[in-house]
């Protein structure tokens, strides 16, 4: 199954490159990356997170938001 999705992600990315710049695409990638793992641990293995962890994930999150806006296409 995780060869699957490793598959899958390697596609998504290939995807994104025929739009945005490689380091751009990237970054959203693995920014994607840590906000899914770290979702999924709170939900599938019940940890939890400090306020700080929260506001440095909401900063990955408009972090991506931003590259996006502000890619040339």
């Amino acid at each position: 199954m995780s060869w699957i999705m490793l598959l899958l992600a390697g596609i998504f990315l290939a995807i994104a490159l025929k739009q945005l710049p490689l380091g751009t695409a990237y970054a959203m990638w693995t920014g994607f990356g840590i906000v899914g793992t770290s979702v999924l641990g709170i939900f599938l293995f019940q940890e939890k997170l400090s306020l700080p962890q929260i506001i440095c994930v909401l900063m990955i999150i408009i972090g991506i938001i931003g590259l996006k806006l502000l890619a040339k296409e």
